[in-house]
């Protein structure tokens, strides 16, 4: 890792903790959460991503649609960066964050999460005409590997790759970009996006190299739903209602509409 990257995820922790600092978490049990504000990136199919119309759409906004229905809560929803998004939610631009965030120890301590609503492994991508073999380290070595940053993709690929050149992009759609243009030769990012990726045109280049190992250390326990510090209740309601859609048939009809396997995982 570059002194520059290095230098540059010290200066975003330290914002992190300060805007943390800035927003001292109150107990909500007192709280009618009637009214809930999400937030979602809207730049991470098939997951979330911005319509035309600039609506919020995806596996992500269905979910949490499903999980509003069940609460008996009225939501409204927020676009919102991925980097700022920890930030965001500690000085209370929405309630809860729902984009795929993984629930890892490192996040742990600024926000809370819910249980987990769905987990799927980390995979690379090449060109279908890559000399690249596997994905250990040595066949890697001195490539280049596109990730989105502040990820724990982005986590994996220093972890398993350090002698790769790791570039690393705002958003996913600009690492395709290049990946599909030839200026990079190899991506990682959750198999489920990579997979999807590869059945559109602008994917055609491109095929999954393999999978990498569910380290819980990088990946976490699944996605969750980023939840304030200190709203128990609310992180309460929305894990009640993450269990009452798996079981009330409500999950699987949303999975259905976007995977062709069981995106829950173990």
């Amino acid at each position: 890792m570059s002194i520059k990257r290095v230098l540059g995820a010290a200066v975003a922790a330290i914002g992190i903790l300060a805007a943390g600092a800035g927003a001292a978490s109150a107990d909500d049990s007192g709280k009618d959460w009637s009214t809930i504000r999400i937030g979602s990136e809207g730049a991470y199919p098939p997951f979330n991503i911005l319509s035309p119309s600039g609506e919020l759409e995806g596996f992500d906004i269905d979910i949490a649609k499903a999980l509003c229905d069940q609460m008996k809560a009225k939501c409204t929803f927020v676009a919102q960066d991925w980097d700022g998004a920890i930030p965001a939610l500690q000085n209370g631009k929405f309630d809860a964050f729902v984009a795929s965030m993984s629930i890892t120890e490192e996040r742990l301590k600024q926000i809370d999460f819910t249980n987990k609503y769905y987990n799927t492994p980390g995979a690379v991508a090449v060109a279908k005409d890559s000399d690249i073999k596997d994905t250990s380290a040595a066949s890697l070595e001195g490539k280049t590997i596109g990730v989105q940053g502040s990820t724990t993709h982005a986590q994996a690929v220093t972890k398993y790759f350090p002698g790769a050149e790791e570039k690393v992009y705002p958003t996913s759609e600009e690492y395709k970009l290049d990946m599909a243009n030839g200026r990079l030769d190899a991506v990682s990012d959750d198999i489920v996006v990579l997979s999807q990726w590869l059945e559109t045109p602008d994917g055609a280049c491109c095929k999954i190299l393999g999978t990498l190992p569910p380290d819980e250390s990088i990946y976490g326990k699944g996605a969750g739903i980023g939840i304030r510090k200190g709203d128990a209740k609310l992180k309460k309601m929305f894990d009640d209602a993450i269990v009452a859609i798996r079981q009330n048939g409500t999950y699987k009809k949303i999975q259905d509409k976007y995977f062709k396997f069981d995106v829950y995982g173990g």
